[in-house]
């Protein structure tokens, strides 16, 4: 390990200019054609470290690179080791103007360093230490998605197909503080709309049936759902309706956030939205969503990945961390399917989807060589 760790501090400043180069590359999700500049420029570089690569042509989004490294997997080897991670951003084109990329006050700044353009940079340095080092001794697959911040709606079969052939997952997202994650939250999304009766609210206030009424009601309602000690909360995040003071409003409509701590709990909340009933017999409502994400749980074999980076991190000299985290991302379908995943292996930093994004620039060295020594079998 501290060889690993020799080799990622001399890598650095190459480390750091990949991932300027790709935050420099904007991506957001839909921008199909800046996310495909972006994975060009990481698929060229993949190739310079000797990967073979792959590009899963989309229409609707950015391409899907899958690219490996090291000798190919033969039935009777050893199963690759899948690193997942994702290019696309939630910033527009055009937000360098407002948040520039550059290096102050010991930090990598601009939007889609932490998540997760510098993870990614570390995962591809990792690789190539290995590689130098003549340590590339299993097939290691990195793939990364396209549209993980809308929810992954293309990549998802293509992530649950490479990864039930892997031993592990990977996923190169933010740490938690200083921690990997072991747990996410699994994530729903519903859209509530109520039609009601439009009438002057003057002169004809006993015709009408108001929509917005009846949202307030929906909107106790399901707030009420909320389990806080089994990890379920239920949040009306965006909510609208009517159209002038003065008239009884017709039409109402919420969207809903949903997140579980549990598999289970997942059919059971559905249920709840599914019999969702209007109080006032004259308004209908409709009623679409559903749980985007199942939760990636706490499993034993996770923890067995953990316990192996713990160990490897105290060889290099710093205490790894252990966390969960209510955020959903693309592990969550691996470890749904079986495959121990660890989560929050990529940079450490603050700011992720707000305008001071940053990546503390001091431990990208250290986790980048706890990356290459998680590789090692």
């Amino acid at each position: 390990m501290r060889a690993l760790l020799a080799g990622a501090r001399k890598k650095e400043r190459a480390l750091i200019d990949l991932a300027r180069r790709l935050v420099l590359a904007e991506s957001p999700s839909d921008n199909k054609e800046g996310v495909d500049a972006c994975m060009n420029l990481a698929a060229a570089h993949a190739k310079t470290l000797g990967g073979r690569v792959k590009l899963h042509a989309q229409r609707a989004f950015g391409n899907i690179l899958e690219v490996r490294f090291g000798p190919r997997t033969r039935s009777s080897a050893a199963k690759p080791v899948l690193l997942l991670g994702h290019l696309d951003t939630v910033w527009p084109v055009g937000t360098l103007k407002t948040m520039p990329c550059k290096i102050s006050k010991g930090r990598l700044w601009g939007p889609g360093t932490l998540d997760m353009k510098a993870g990614i940079a570390m995962a591809l340095t990792a690789v190539e230490i290995l590689a130098e080092a003549g340590a590339l001794h299993r097939e290691i697959i990195l793939l990364l998605n396209s549209d993980e911040e809308v929810g992954s709606p293309v990549s998802r079969p293509i992530t649950a197909r490479i990864a039930s052939a892997c031993s592990a997952v990977y996923v190169l997202e933010p740490a938690q503080g200083l921690a990997y994650k072991t747990a996410r939250k699994g994530t729903g999304d519903w859209r509530i709309e109520i039609e009601g009766v439009a009438a002057h609210a003057g002169v004809d206030f006993e015709k009408g049936t108001s929509a917005i009424r009846e949202l307030a009601r929906v909107v106790e309602t399901v707030s009420g759902w909320t389990r806080l000690e089994r990890g379920i909360t239920v949040s009306v995040g965006i909510a609208g309706g009517g159209t002038k003071t003065n008239v009884i409003p017709a039409k109402a409509w919420a969207e809903v956030d949903v997140r579980i701590a549990r598999k289970a709990d997942g059919p059971r909340i559905e249920r709840q939205f599914a019999s969702l009933q209007a109080a006032d017999k004259r308004c209908f409502l409709t009623v679409t969503g559903g749980i985007n994400r199942p939760p990636m749980e706490r499993t034993r074999a996770t923890v067995k990945l953990f316990q192996r980076s713990r160990a490897l991190a105290r060889e290099i000299g710093f205490d790894l961390g252990e966390a969960a985290t209510g955020g959903a991302s693309d592990g969550n379908f691996t470890s749904a399917i079986g495959v121990p995943t660890l989560d929050g292996m990529g940079a450490v930093g603050e700011g992720a989807h707000a305008h001071h994004e940053s990546v503390l620039i001091e431990h990208l060295a250290p986790r980048t060589a706890l990356i290459a020594g998680m590789l090692i079998e």
